[in-house]
This record gives structure tokens, C-alpha cells and sequence, in this order.
């Protein structure tokens, strides 16, 4: 669908959304036959490689170049995210608000002040996941990085029995169960072990966990759709980062970087911060326009490139039968997990 700002659609490009009442012909097929269009097989595949690439390029800055500070990778991500925010909704290309009408929309405030307090959890808890998440990339290699943050459903399923006594079915468990058996397998033979940094990722586990079920309990009732949150996440959690950078000593660190004017780093910082604003816009336009069957397929499917890839141009580690064992257990858990999930079992 191309909603229209203006007689001319040329004048007022639109991000492309879902239309629940149109029907697509079959020139917008991807094949004959198939139940996903052009479009929604775009929105598949810019997400999978958004995601893939985006922990390329962190472990690349954290690791390769041993950036010191994940906290300042953060915060250009999140000033970079609020900066695209601004221009597309100023030029009327996005909206914030859900059901709202670009062409009546003359207002100069994107976010009223008590929907922006309503978000604060939300953005309290958003904080605490990048900060964590981006610190866990940095001591793990990427297929064990992968395979453990798998396990974020054990910490989901965890959250949501404490706050709404959820309970789950011996199919789902089992499913689980298969997960976490795979990880410790992979995890007894990495030789790269390094607690801190598997004790970080399962913290990742845990603060991902806590984002999922606030964006269920707050985000939901904010009036806001995905665009939205993500700017009440950056206004409020960007203010709150610099002064902890400040405090940490992370922005003097930063400015002593001796590869901070390098063409090969700046080139990876600038992706960074670019690939997490397109990631989480990915991953509303591969949810709209396609199914969220689609995405979760998705999310399994990147996992194997992440994998892939990581295991090439990263290393970290050798190959090993039961390293590989533990690997497609985890893997095949994760399918499981999402085809029960889907199919209510």
C-alpha cells in the first residue's frame, strides 16, 4: 500500500505498510502460487540481513578493533535512530501515533508528554537491554553468541510466570529443554570459555526477557506503533546514557581511541548505528506485511548465518564434532519451539 500525504505520491515517498483490505493480484506474487508477495519477500530478507550484519559489525568494533566502550556504540545507535526518526516524520513519511492521518497531521509535538511518561518502563527497560546486550557481544565468539542468547526463552518463560502465572505445555518444554541441552553442550566444548562473558550474555537473557514483557504490558496500551516507541526510547534513554558515558569515563576513553579518525572503523561504527535503526524498522515491515509466522521463521533462519558467518570471519572456534552437536540441537529447539508456539500446542 503507498498511502498518499499529497495528490502526488512522487512528492511524498511512504515507508511501505500494511493494507489488510488490499488484495494483491498475481503480478504482485512472488511466484504463481505463492502466498507471499514481492514486497513481503523484500521485508523478509532486508530483516534477516539486518540482523546478521548488525552483529557483524558490533563484534567487529568491540572485538576486532577493540573498541573499549560498548556504551558509546549505544548511544550514536540511539541519536542515529532519533535523527532518522525526526526527518522521516517531518517530511511526513512516518507516523507515530497508530491509525494516525499524515494528512491532517500539522501538529509540531511527535509525542504528547503523558504518552511519553507512560513509556518510561518501557524505555527503562529498553535501556538495560541495549547497554547489556551490546556489552555481551564482546567476550563470546559469534556462533556460541548465537546458540546461548537462544536461551532467552527459558528467561521469557521465566518473566511471564511471575508476572501473569503463565504456564506452557510439555511440547513447548520439550522444545526448551532441547535448547538449553544444546547450549551446554556447544558450551563444554568451547575452548574459548570465558565466564564473564558467558555470564553477561545470560544477563542479556534475562534484561531481553524484561524488555518482551514490558513491551506487552505498556506498549500495547501507549497508542504508539513501532515507530513511536522508538522515538520515547531514544528521547528518554539518550539524555540518561550520556551522562552515564560521561560518569564512566567511556566519552574521555572514546576520544583516546587510537583508531577513532580510522577509515575501517568509522566504516563499521557508521553500519552499526544505521543496521539497528533499519533492524527494528524491519522488523515491523516483515510483521505487517507478511505474518508473524513469517518473522519468527526468520528469526530462525538468521541465527544460521549468523552462525555461518560468524564461525568464517571471526573464528573463535575450531571445529569440533560435538560443538557442532550442541549447535544444531539448539537450533532445532528453536524450530520446534516456534512451530509448537504457532500451531498452539
Amino acid at each position: 500500500m503507498s498511502l498518499k500525504v499529497s495528490n502526488s505520491s512522487e512528492n511524498n515517498p511512504m515507508l511501505p505498510v500494511s493494507d489488510p483490505g488490499r488484495t494483491h493480484d498475481d503480478g504482485d506474487k512472488l511466484f504463481k502460487g505463492s502466498a507471499m508477495t514481492k514486497r513481503g519477500a523484500y521485508a523478509a530478507v532486508s530483516y534477516m540481513s539486518c540482523a546478521v550484519l548488525l552483529v557483524m559489525f558490533n563484534k567487529a568494533a568491540l572485538s576486532s578493533y577493540n573498541f573499549p566502550s560498548a556504551n558509546v556504540i549505544t548511544l550514536l545507535q540511539m541519536v542515529c535512530s532519533c535523527c532518522f526518526l525526526y526527518i522521516l516524520k517531518r517530511w511526513r513519511i512516518i507516523s507515530f501515533s497508530a491509525g494516525e492521518s499524515l494528512i491532517s497531521d500539522n501538529s509540531t509535538k511527535f509525542v504528547p508528554l503523558n504518552t511519553l511518561k507512560h513509556t518510561l518502563p518501557l524505555s527503562g527497560a529498553y535501556l538495560l537491554y541495549m547497554l547489556v546486550t551490546m556489552e555481551s557481544v564482546r567476550g563470546v565468539n559469534v556462533p556460541m553468541y548465537t546458540t546461548l542468547r537462544r536461551t532467552t526463552v527459558v528467561f521469557t518463560m521465566i518473566v511471564e510466570f511471575l508476572l501473569v502465572q503463565q504456564r506452557y505445555s510439555s511440547s513447548v518444554i520439550f522444545s526448551v529443554g532441547l535448547i538449553v541441552f544444546g547450549a551446554l553442550i556447544a558450551g563444554v566444548r568451547d575452548f574459548s570459555f570465558d565466564a564473564y562473558g558467558y555470564s553477561v550474555v545470560f544477563l542479556a537473557n534475562f534484561t531481553t526477557a524484561i524488555y518482551l514483557a514490558t513491551i506487552s504490558r505498556i506498549g500495547k496500551t501507549s497508542g504508539l506503533n513501532s515507530f513511536g516507541l522508538m522515538w520515547c526510547n531514544g528521547v528518554v534513554c539518550g539524555p540518561f546514557l550520556l551522562v552515564w558515558t560521561f560518569i564512566r569515563g567511556d566519552l574521555k576513553m572514546t576520544l583516546n581511541f587510537p583508531y577513532l579518525f580510522s577509515p575501517g572503523f568509522i566504516v563499521v561504527l557508521l553500519f552499526s548505528c544505521i543496521l539497528a535503526f533499519f533492524l527494528n524498522y524491519c522488523i515491523f515491515l516483515n510483521t505487517t506485511l507478511n505474518s508473524a509466522v513469517t518473522q519468527t521463521i526468520c528469526g530462525n533462519l538468521k541465527d544460521l548465518f549468523t552462525i555461518g558467518l560468524g564461525w568464517v570471519i571471526f573464528g573463535g572456534l575450531p571445529f569440533d564434532f560435538w560443538n557442532i552437536i550442541g549447535q544444531l540441537l539448539g537450533f532445532t529447539g528453536s524450530g520446534l519451539y516456534a512451530y509448537y508456539k504457532l500451531m498452539g500446542k
